[in-house]
């Protein structure tokens, strides 16, 4: 029989594609070479095809567009969300350097959005969790990010030095042994790893969040730099090598969840 704690571990990855639907396009005002250098920037690329464990290891969910149209990292209430000051809320108005995105967004266009692309997609995540809280009693979430290696002028961390790897944590939904483990297993791979740095926090659904701590979050974001050529997109000859290397410090991190779990079942 499976051991069920085999199906606790989600894997979220929010900002791997760069489709612009064509329904879309008309409401972002930049002209299309513009829209090209802005999805090379902001887009994470190929954080899915890094991170694939496969469905034995970990239930995966990827958001299907790109996050120019909806970001659902962010939250939906833009009075707490501290990215909306700079345009950047769940629905962007504004590029990775400041510039129009939008030329309006009203509320009816903005709640549109979040209805047909934000809501439906936390609703699968939020599935997903309570899936893996039903096959276990526990579930770590997993969330999945790439950075350039260069601070963009919208990150609030402007610091130039970047790490190869980023570990974000959640005060409630990150034990200290997990942002631990996520450490170690990382620089077991020979890589520099900075704990909340360039980017904080680790998502967990609305209906769990702060308030169910048998859901367990981490972010691990990876350096661009290591996998592929930020200037063209186009991967890097290492890319196998780095796939291969993040998959087993994750699947390391999974198995230090799975210990933990079955220890306290």
């Amino acid at each position: 029989m499976r051991d069920p704690v085999n199906k606790a571990a989600v894997i979220h990855i929010p900002h791997a594609s760069a489709t612009i639907p064509a329904s879309e396009r008309a409401s972002l005002t930049i002209s299309d070479e513009a829209l090209r250098l802005e999805l090379l920037r902001m887009t994470d690329w190929y954080t899915d095809e890094l991170v694939d464990l496969g469905e034995e290891v970990a239930s995966t969910l990827v958001f299907p567009i790109s996050r120019l149209v909806v970001d659902p990292e962010r939250f939906a209430d833009d009075s707490v969300e501290p990215m909306a000051r700079k345009g950047m809320g769940a629905v962007y108005t504004r590029t990775s350097d400041g510039r129009p995105l939008r030329s309006s967004l009203d509320a009816a266009e903005r709640q549109r959005l979040v209805e047909q692309y934000y809501f439906p997609h936390h609703e699968r995540l939020a599935a997903l969790v309570t899936e893996a809280l039903s096959n276990s009693g526990q579930c770590l979430l997993i969330d999945a990010h790439s950075f350039p290696s260069s601070p963009l002028p919208c990150d609030l961390d402007q610091t130039p030095l970047r790490p190869d790897i980023c570990i974000g944590t959640d005060s409630f939904h990150t034990p200290a042994w997990l942002g631990d483990a996520a450490l170690s297993a990382f620089r077991a791979r020979g890589w520099r790893v900075a704990l909340d740095r360039p980017y904080a926090g680790s998502i967990v659904p609305m209906r769990y969040h702060r308030q169910d701590a048998r859901v367990a979050s981490v972010m691990v974001e990876m350096n661009r730099s290591l996998y592929m050529d930020e200037a063209t997109g186009e991967r890097l000859p290492e890319f196998p090598e780095i796939g291969t290397k993040v998959q087993s410090a994750l699947k390391t991190l999974i198995e230090a969840f799975w210990r933990r779990a079955r220890a306290s079942s």
